[in-house]
């Protein structure tokens, strides 16, 4: 097969005589530059016959393996991209680094291969990209396998060794969640250094453009048995927003064994993450189980420099799932970790009533409480780490299984709520079935009955199970529990937020 890579367009003679090497600073000043211009929103547009494209035929379109970039010269990281159509209509500008300088990715139609789609246009010679995928030998010899694609807005997704692609994360979220529409900056422009055969890493920078803001992106990507992304994002404002969401996450939660309505589906379990995983400034851990609630639900956790959060994939039982296409037992769990200092503020996470596994309705993000407005800047660093059973909390004693039924016993009242929370880790393994372990249980309204805690003889874990008798109100009820023996803590705080149907 006749390798034939895209062109890349060299910078003018002026530009490499008066430019200095390239660097992130060039992505800094574009976006300060940027920022002090009224924003303009793309017009270009796309052929009708690229607009109407449905899932299945944008699918259709894929990019010609023996144009992938790098792939003549064998380096260990090579590119692909991403044509335009669907719900991907924004051009996106893609260069390459290589000594210093700038060259950008030509587009060409014989790129890509359209599959069965028939255009009744021809389509244009420089409609540009919509993004790009990153491939990296993740196993031994000289396949690669896919390990990140940045696609759609700000949106980005990477996967390590043995995973498959689930939740995303976003470069910034603005005003989500409030009553009006969100935002959602594009990341307009990416600049790549090109590796040499020795790297293990990938620079790559991008310029973010919104009403709101501008900004300059950092990312170093590191491939492996957990791919990392190191993020630096130097925001310049426009004007002020009302809800700033830094490192955001995005994922999806349909149904799981903590669900305690009907849902008319053969797979137990059907999500791409189970929990939102919070490690506090002040050296606590927190579990909160996600849900796919009746209505829209927004809990907010208060913090200052948290070590980080995540949304987690903790289930990892083929079994639970049953799906043998979507591989929900493989899908990454996305773990943001704190690099300086954040300060004071606070990690969102809203859940969004959802009728399909096709919608992602989670949503996770760090909130800086200190307001940024006009003619600011700011600067926000974090490691993203896409893994699946390395996590990063401590050994203590993790929520493994939250399930919710009718109390009683011989026979179920469905005016109370019965809670079941399995705990597990080494210690609680080990400790005999006779130590003293209790369980430190509280609700923001109606009354907790029927408390115990006792060893799972089967897998040697520890059961927490109560009942919630809750008041005749409509509000939603808090919940939060640990086990401890004495004043000793032997697990992370489990924490929920049960509405009534």
């Amino acid at each position: 097969m006749a390798l034939a890579e895209p062109k890349l367009i060299p910078p003018q003679n002026a530009e490499i005589s008066s430019s200095p090497p390239f660097d992130f600073s060039v992505v800094e000043k574009i976006a300060r530059q940027l920022a002090a211009q009224p924003y303009v929103k793309n017009t270009e547009m796309l052929p009708e016959s690229l607009i109407n494209l449905d899932y299945d035929q944008y699918r259709d379109i894929r990019y010609k393996p023996k144009h992938t970039l790098w792939q003549e010269e064998e380096l260990p990281f090579q590119l692909q991209f991403f044509h335009r159509g669907f719900m991907f209509k924004d051009p996106v500008k893609i260069h390459i680094i290589d000594k210093g300088l700038s060259y950008t990715v030509a587009y060409a139609n014989n790129l890509f291969d359209f599959g069965k789609n028939q255009f009744s246009e021809t389509l244009p010679s420089d409609l540009g990209f919509a993004g790009f995928r990153i491939f990296y030998p993740l196993r031994k010899g000289k396949e690669l396998d896919e390990i990140a694609a940045f696609l759609g807005a700000s949106y980005f997704r990477a996967i390590g060794l043995g995973q498959v692609y689930g939740l995303s994360a976003r470069g910034l979220a603005v005003d989500t969640g409030l009553t009006r529409a969100e935002e959602f900056p594009l990341f307009k422009e990416f600049w790549i250094e090109k590796p040499s055969k020795e790297n293990t890493k990938l620079a790559v920078y991008a310029l973010l453009d919104s009403p709101a803001m501008t900004g300059a992106y950092h990312f170093i990507i590191q491939p492996g048995v957990k791919t990392m992304l190191e993020v630096t994002a130097h925001l310049f404002f426009r004007h002020g927003v009302e809800r700033l969401g830094m490192a955001p996450l995005t994922s999806m939660f349909f149904h799981g064994e903590n669900t305690d309505y009907f849902i008319d589906d053969f797979r137990p379990e059907v999500h791409d993450s189970d929990g939102l995983l919070i490690g506090r400034g002040n050296g606590e851990w927190v579990w909160r189980p996600l849900s796919n609630p009746r209505q829209l639900q927004i809990n907010v956790f208060e913090d200052t420099n948290p070590i980080g959060f995540g949304l987690m994939q903790r289930d990892r039982h083929f079994e639970h799932y049953q799906d043998l296409e979507s591989k929900y037992h493989l899908r990454p769990s996305a773990w943001v970790e704190r690099l300086g200092k954040w300060g004071a503020g606070a990690i969102y996470l809203i859940e969004i009533p959802s009728d399909a596994e096709k919608y992602d309705n989670i949503i996770a993000f760090w909130v800086p409480k200190h307001q940024l407005g006009k003619d600011q800047d700011w600067v926000f660093k974090y490691r993203l780490h896409f893994l699946l059973n390395n996590s990063p909390e401590p050994s203590g004693g993790k929520v493994l299984a939250s399930r919710i039924g009718g109390g009683g016993t011989d026979v179920l009242d469905g005016k109370r709520r019965k809670f079941v929370v399995d705990f597990a880790s080494e210690t609680l393994h080990f400790l005999s079935k006779h130590a003293p372990v209790e369980a430190e249980i509280s609700a923001s309204r109606g009354r907790i009955i029927n408390p115990v805690v006792h060893k799972n003889p089967f897998t040697h874990s520890w059961r927490l199970s109560f009942e919630l008798e809750p008041e005749a109100e409509e509000e939603p009820v808090n919940l939060r529990a640990y086990l401890k023996t004495g004043t000793e803590t032997l697990s992370e705080t489990w924490i929920y937020q049960w509405g009534k149907p």
